[in-house]
This record gives C-alpha cells, sequence and structure tokens, in this order.
C-alpha cells in the first residue's frame, strides 16, 4: 500500500511549481504520529476536515441572507465547496498543490457563526475579541475529536496555517503560496455569490450596477472566471504572489462596492438588531448557568479566571450553533411553551 503514497510524492515533486508545498516535506503536525500508507499529509487533513461534525454544520448556517425564502441561496456549506472548486482549479494551472487548497478551502470557515457576518459582527461585539479564522482554527486544534483519538484533528501546521490566515485583512501571510491562494479565492467567491444571490433577492438589479462590475461580467460564472483569469495572470513562476497584483486591487474594489450596497443594506441593519437581542439574551443566561456548558474540563480548565473561562465557553457554543439551532434554543429558553390539552370525554 505504501507505493500509492510514495508514488504521489514522487509525482509532486516531478510537476509541481518549485514553490509548491510538498506532502513529503511537510512542517508536520502537532502531536507525531504514523503516516497513512495510501494517503499523503494533506489529504489526511482533508478527509478528518469533512468528516468532522463542525463541517456537517456548515450545511446549515447562513452566509449572508438570515433564514432566505429559497433553495438556491448560499449556505456556508456551498460556500467552502466553491472556495475549494476555484482554488483547485487555480492550483492545478500554477503548479501548486491541489490536496493542500483543498484542506485549507475546506477548514477555513468550520468556526463561522450562526447568521453569516452577522452573526459574527455580533459576537465579537458583546464577547470581544471573535474572530471566525481563529474559531476555525481552535475547531480543529482543540474542540473537535476524532473517535478514540481525543481532542482536535491534529492537522498539519501547513494546513493550519492556511485556515489562520485566510483573512485578506490580516497583514500576516500565509507560510504557503497554497494558503495565499485560498485567501484570494475565498474573497472572489463570497463576493461573486454574494452578489448573484442580492440580485436573486432583489436586493440589486444587474442594471444598477456600477460598469466596473459589469466590465467583470454579466453574470456570476462569467464574474467568476474573469477573476480566476486575474488570479493565474498575477503568479510569478519566481516569487509568487506578489503585493500589487492586479486582481488585489479589483477584489477590493468589488468588495468596497459589496460592502456599501449589500453588507450594509437596511434590510441585513434591521435583522442585526434582531440579532444583537438574540445572541445578548442567550450570552446572559449562559453566564447565569455555566456548568451546563463547562463540561470539558481539558478545554477550558487552564484559563486564568472563571470569567475569562466561560466567556470562552460561551462564544465556543454559540459559534458552534446552526441558525436553526440557535433560534430553537432561544424558543425553548426564552418562549413560553404551550400545555398539552387534557379533554375528560
Amino acid at each position: 500500500m505504501l507505493v500509492y503514497r510514495t508514488t504521489q510524492e514522487e509525482r509532486e515533486k516531478r510537476y509541481l511549481s518549485k514553490l509548491a508545498a510538498l506532502s513529503s516535506k511537510t512542517l508536520g503536525r502537532q502531536t507525531p504520529e504514523p503516516e497513512c500508507e495510501y494517503r499523503n499529509p494533506f489529504q489526511r487533513d482533508r478527509d478528518r476536515i469533512i468528516h468532522s461534525k463542525a463541517f456537517r454544520r456548515l450545511k446549515h448556517k447562513t452566509q449572508v441572507f438570515i433564514s432566505p425564502e429559497g433553495d438556491h441561496f448560499r449556505t456556508r456549506l456551498t460556500h467552502v465547496l466553491e472556495v475549494s472548486q476555484i482554488s483547485r482549479t487555480c492550483a492545478r494551472i500554477l503548479g501548486l498543490n491541489e490536496d493542500l487548497v483543498e484542506a485549507i478551502s475546506l477548514g477555513h470557515d468550520l468556526g463561522h457563526t450562526p447568521f453569516g457576518h452577522i452573526g459574527e459582527d455580533v459576537l465579537n461585539r458583546l464577547l470581544p475579541p471573535f474572530r471566525h479564522e481563529e474559531q476555525s482554527l481552535r475547531v480543529v486544534d482543540i474542540l473537535e475529536k476524532r473517535e478514540g483519538k481525543g481532542f482536535g484533528l491534529n492537522l498539519t501546521q501547513e494546513t493550519r496555517d492556511g485556515i489562520l490566515r485566510h483573512s485578506i485583512n490580516d497583514k500576516i501571510k500565509p507560510i504557503t503560496q497554497e494558503g495565499l491562494l485560498v485567501r484570494y479565492c475565498d474573497k472572489i467567491s463570497y463576493i461573486c455569490h454574494d452578489l448573484d444571490d442580492a440580485i436573486r433577492a432583489g436586493l440589486l438589479k444587474y442594471d444598477d450596477l456600477p460598469s466596473f462590475v459589469k466590465e467583470i461580467g454579466k453574470t456570476h460564472s462569467e464574474r467568476v472566471d474573469t477573476l480566476i483569469r486575474l488570479i493565474i495572470s498575477g503568479f510569478d513562476e519566481e516569487e509568487g504572489f506578489k503585493d500589487d497584483a492586479k486582481f488585489i486591487g479589483v477584489i477590493k474594489s468589488l468588495r468596497d462596492f459589496m460592502m456599501q450596497s449589500v453588507y450594509s443594506a437596511e434590510i441585513l441593519r434591521r435583522e442585526e438588531e434582531k440579532v444583537t437581542r438574540m445572541f445578548n439574551f442567550i450570552i446572559e443566561y449562559l453566564k447565569s448557568n455555566i456548568d451546563k456548558i463547562l463540561n470539558l474540563p481539558e478545554v477550558y480548565g487552564w484559563y486564568n479566571s472563571d470569567s475569562e473561562k466561560s466567556n470562552i465557553a460561551i462564544k465556543d457554543y454559540i459559534s458552534g450553533m446552526t441558525d436553526s439551532y440557535i433560534v430553537l434554543y432561544f424558543e425553548k429558553n426564552f418562549l413560553p411553551s404551550s400545555w398539552p390539552l387534557k379533554l375528560d370525554f
């Protein structure tokens, strides 16, 4: 069986870019463990992420529009799948490691809150600091359990770094070109599909889009195609991705437009007020009933104070909820329940 993995490793050395991260030269895992005979380390990372509970919960976490009526709006799960597809397409063309970009892509949003961007902003405001990229790393390092293996998925350093550094606002770059690629593909993915969803929801009309957006493409697929081409052309075989690459400015312009026209829209601000009230009630309730969720002493036992321990536990608990679960949780704890009617006849 070992021949399968070694053949893959030799293929990487022969065909990948000299800037690519090779699975045979990984920086290793937090805890050393025997290698798999037929999968390379990055493939194992991908598989552990896909089989995690946190990954399955992504299907019930929304992206931008909270509880949209319709089956075709993006969820957090479809988002990470789109990031994975775009990243792998680019990696294949550029000679970067597809297995590593797939693992980073699928794991980068595991720590996201319910209610998408709004949920993250509200949780960060009520219990600062909270950043979903740091929470995603916490999920794979600590909160997830592998059956019979204790806490954490024990991923490679390259995958962990790509998950932590995938935000384009992070001034510290990922340590691999694959991590940088996912950072860029994440942005073009959510900008393009959030724009597509906003048009579908009637929040925007194509005719009202600024000219520079129309020039990128008339349809979602055309816009993604244009941006993929820009990313590919912005890669230097000797130096990798440069800070002054054209696509970085295009992404920033698109994101600024989306911030003004979609993410700050009145309809979403009204939903943010509701989410804030819901989170406030739940946080205060959990602070008074903290023993109900502090059932993992290995996870919380080493924090400096009970207050710090409680805040970390509450952020873990809330960010792990899906949209539907947090609504049910709120109803169960804050809304009166109906009594069954017993009829005497």
